[in-house]
């Protein structure tokens, strides 16, 4: 069960790349949104995010079962789950218009970056979920930096298309 938790805790081992597996572990989370998205377009994103949200607690409960410190580096199941929480806004318009998701590339760009500046800033209750010291803190943290994410890729959107 450990080797199955580490599997999933640190996506495939992704989580042990350096520097910075935050970073790393929401970068290999863009093309697999994009796959989920191809295959199976907003409801199919949505569906995973919740998959990988549960097994992401599960796994990370596991890695830090008996352990000093709530959330090593190496797991980064909680940064895709997050990564794609702030993709959702992309996958909801392109599902919705009928569209190639990839024409809104921008917008990648943003969900990325404001994923990561939120995931490491930290700001009011991403930092509160942070300090919760558990697995489930671990995941609420990104879940909330995601939608923090996700409100600025489309308050970004409007701003753009309104000009």
């Amino acid at each position: 069960m450990m080797m199955l938790a580490r599997m999933i805790g640190t996506v495939l081992g992704v989580g042990y790349m350096r520097p910075a597996s935050g970073t790393w572990g929401s970068a290999v989370a863009l093309p697999w949104a994009w796959l989920l998205h191809v295959i199976g377009g907003f409801p199919l994103l949505a569906v995973g995010i919740v998959a990988a949200f549960f097994k992401g607690w599960w796994a990370t409960s596991k890695m830090t079962s008996g352990s000093e410190d709530h959330d090593p580096s190496e797991i980064v199941i909680d940064e895709l789950v997050g990564q794609w929480i702030a993709l959702l806004p992309l996958s909801i318009a392109s599902w919705r218009m009928d569209i190639d998701i990839l024409v809104m590339w921008p917008g990648w760009i943003a969900a990325f970056a404001l994923f990561r500046l939120f995931d490491i800033w930290k700001p009011w209750i991403i930092g509160w979920a942070d300090r919760r010291g558990d697995a489930l803190g671990v995941m609420l943290d990104d879940v909330i930096a995601g939608v923090f994410a996700a409100i600025g890729v489309v308050l970004l959107a409007g701003v753009f298309h309104a000009l």
